[in-house]
């Protein structure tokens, strides 16, 4: 008679009630799995090697590993006899319950090509045991109130988070599959420049292929310099261009400022004229239909002063579960505060740190406007460099990319070939080459503009640009 392996009680949640499961359902994909190669391929894509502990039995658990190990040795078979000596050679085979037990398991499966759905109840069980288990993680210490009330919302809501999500990004791709996508993209006729949200500037893409997933972007400048306007260019593109949904965090101006500068800029309506209401009829009806363009737009924006991360975050995973934000816009990052900080060096530090930390916890880039000190305008050039961020060299290290904004025309008023004339000074990229792209900025719409001088620019990094 099969000796069924034993029930580890730590699997047990709950004293009282089994916690969610389906023993038939597991027996059934092991037994697929270990019958079939094909069947494993179907449940890879479903229950990835971190996802073993969705199994109930610890000795199904086990025996999933062993499988997983074998698949991904193209030269080993798959049967009952090959899966039951690695289990010997491992000194697993008592734990999974005998060899009896192995071949009930190999006839409690009906159709391989089920493998898929059961695999699908296997995670849809272990996923209602993770929600179990956080919720009382998160219960045990709320009743110890060992933790400041606010810390322990963000906590909880983490805690949440990486549960929902695992749902979404715990499910793993084969790597023939991501190969295959690979060599799909390579034969494509149309390059794609951009591999991540575009900035809807050419020459900017074609040296960062867009903000990446998990990034920390810092646009940084001087007063003046147009950092908010730059990073609500960015924003519009990615809302309207790409059709991302995406959120603008500002600290500095309200929804109704902002909104302004928005329609302004896309209408290319002076804002001056807006804010005096100047306009001409036409004016107001050109301003009027161009404002139709935001009504899908799903872009987000929060006027929150001085937001602690905390806070940040919260609203941020929100979001992020309800709209499924691409990127995240600050305006800007010295206007967050942390109560109660020793020093604002350590603040910023603090800040700086787990703003990276959320962008790789919600997989989108995160774009974070910030202040220079003065030191460019000591400078004979006045151009800024990375150095110059103001009150905390940890920004300089946490982010993955640095824009600088620099603009001669505000320091040369009186120079009529310098009027509108900007650059983004690409100082840093972690990942790629750094460099500077020309732009245009027109104060009267508070918009940046590509500048291009006779045909269309193309990007060729020299030798002493790439990255090591």
């Amino acid at each position: 008679m099969a000796t069924k392996p034993r029930t580890d009680r730590r699997a047990d949640l709950s004293a009282d009630r089994l916690p969610p499961h389906d023993l038939d359902a597991e027996m059934a994909l092991l037994g697929s799995m270990m019958m079939n190669r094909e069947a494993i391929g179907e449940v890879v894509p479903i229950l990835h090697r971190s996802d073993a502990s969705w199994f109930y039995l610890p000795a199904h658990q086990r025996l999933f590993e062993v499988l997983l190990d074998l698949y991904d040795d193209p030269t080993k078979a798959i049967d009952l006899i090959v899966v039951s000596d690695e289990l010997r050679r491992r000194d697993w085979m008592e734990l999974v319950g005998g060899p009896e037990y192995m071949v009930q398991l190999a006839e409690s499966f009906g159709e391989w090509i089920n493998a898929e759905h059961y695999a699908r109840i296997v995670r849809d069980k272990g996923m209602l045991r993770d929600l179990i288990r956080c919720t009382r993680e998160i219960s045990e210490e709320a009743h110890n109130g060992l933790i400041d009330a606010r810390e322990m919302l963000d906590r909880a809501e983490q805690k949440l988070f990486i549960v929902t999500e695992r749902r979404v990004t715990g499910q793993a791709i084969a790597i023939r599959d991501a190969v295959n996508k690979l060599a799909r993209q390579l034969d494509s006729a149309e390059r794609e420049v951009c591999t991540g949200l575009s900035t809807g500037f050419l020459q900017l893409d074609e040296y960062t292929s867009g903000f990446q997933r998990g990034d920390f972007i810092v646009v940084a400048g001087r007063p003046s310099m147009g950092k908010t306007a730059l990073g609500l260019n960015l924003a519009r593109t990615a809302a309207l261009d790409e059709h991302k949904p995406v959120v603008f965090y500002s600290m500095e101006m309200s929804i109704d400022q902002v909104t302004q500068r928005l329609v302004c800029a896309h209408a290319d309506i002076d804002s001056q004229k807006l804010r005096r209401r100047m306009m001409s009829e036409e004016e107001i009806n050109h301003l009027l239909h161009r404002c139709g363009d935001f009504h899908e737009a799903p872009l987000f924006i929060d006027d929150t002063p001085g937001m602690t991360p905390l806070e940040l975050r919260a609203k941020a995973r929100r979001l992020k579960q309800r709209h499924d934000i691409q990127a995240i816009y600050i305006d800007y990052l010295q206007l967050m505060h942390i109560p109660s900080s020793e020093s604002r060096q350590v603040e910023i530090s603090t800040i700086s740190r787990q703003m990276k930390s959320l962008a790789r916890e919600l997989n989108i880039p995160i774009i974070a406007m910030a202040q220079l000190n003065r030191n460019p305008e000591g400078r004979a050039d006045k151009k800024p460099q990375m150095s110059d961020l103001r009150e905390s060299g940890a920004i300089e290290q946490d982010a993955d990319v640095v824009l600088l904004i620099h603009r001669d025309e505000y320091y040369n008023p009186e120079k009529e070939e310098l009027r509108g004339l900007a650059e983004i000074i690409i100082a840093k990229q972690r990942n790629g080459p750094t460099g500077n792209v020309p732009l245009v900025f027109d104060k009267r719409t508070s918009r940046f503009k590509q500048k291009f001088e006779g045909p269309e620019p193309h990007y060729n990094p020299r030798a002493d640009d790439v990255p090591f």
